[in-house]
């Protein structure tokens, strides 16, 4: 029922920026939570930030606290990534998702590519 679909990755230089956005699909989004993940080759799915379907509360890993934010529009029904500092560690396939609050993440996108040059 729920369709995301994200865009904004590309190549970008260490110390660059970039701004990820995930849309979705229907007229329920607001009732979702929404989170960002990232997939390096060879290595497992890792959490990198969530917001809350009211915007009031935000989470984010060691690794990007500081660097990444994470918002939202619901009348839009988009959700973004600000993504500062960038590192080549930060390259990966970058995912967005939702989840019914204090449920699972069970709908996902088709992730979009971040590569980041040193």
């Amino acid at each position: 029922q729920v369709q995301l679909v994200e865009s904004g990755g590309g190549l970008v230089q260490a110390g660059g920026s970039l701004r990820l956005s995930c849309a979705a699909s229907g007229r329920t989004f607001s009732r979702y939570d929404m989170g960002w993940f990232r997939q390096a080759p060879g290595k497992e799915r890792e959490f990198v930030a969530r917001i809350t379907r009211s915007a009031i509360d935000t989470s984010y890993s060691d690794s990007v606290k500081g660097r990444f934010t994470i918002s939202r529009d619901n009348a839009k029904n988009t959700v973004y990534l600000q993504m500062n500092s960038l590192m080549p560690e930060d390259t990966a396939v970058y995912y967005c998702a939702v989840r019914i609050p204090g449920s699972i993440w069970n709908y996902w996108g088709q992730g979009t590519q971040v590569t980041v040059s040193s």
